[in-house]
């Protein structure tokens, strides 16, 4: 008959690795020997500050009866939002389709994150990029010679964007 032998693994929890090195073993010793440092003590839940759970837990309470009773918490009363968020806000609540809104934000986003992958595609491709450089830089050439340079082609630029930024807006 055969003889089988079993190998076991054996874990040692003893701390003594010194500077992020194992310790050195003899190869007679157990070369299937894996020590591992051991973990320090959980925190002990300190017993002298029971008040603070107890302080957060009525904060939390007051702001749940705020809520449901429908007025605002003491510390949301107290801070005053900027105003850019109150015409936000302002604005959503007279939006009538929310989804669609939703829908289109969300459609937006996904189309600005394709954007950015196919310029980047656009961008690793040899000569392209230089080349579309160049378009851009003698595009730019071209509207500021047609449209900045002369006083009456300003002002016929800048009536034309406010009459664009009100056909936008709707007023009048």
């Amino acid at each position: 008959m055969a003889s089988t032998s079993s190998s076991t693994l054996a874990l040692s929890s003893s701390s003594t690795l010194v500077d992020a090195k194992a310790p050195r073993q003899s190869a007679a010793a157990a070369p299937q020997c894996v020590t591992l440092p051991t973990l320090p003590p959980p925190p002990m839940q300190s017993q002298n500050r029971p008040w603070k759970s107890t302080a957060y837990c009525r904060k939390i309470a007051r702001n749940v009866m705020a809520m449901a009773t429908g007025e605002a918490p003491a510390e949301v009363a107290a801070t005053e939002l900027p105003e850019i968020i109150k015409t936000v806000q302002e604005a959503w609540d007279k939006v009538e389709d929310k989804y669609a809104v939703s829908s289109l934000a969300v459609a937006g986003v996904v189309a600005l994150w394709g954007s950015t992958g196919l310029i980047s595609a656009i961008d690793r491709l040899p000569l392209v990029p230089g080349v579309l450089e160049l378009v851009g830089i003698g595009y730019t050439g071209w509207f500021a010679y047609k449209n900045l340079i002369f006083k009456p082609d300003r002002e016929v630029l800048i009536q034309k964007v406010k009459d664009t930024y009100n056909e936008i807006i709707g007023s009048s």
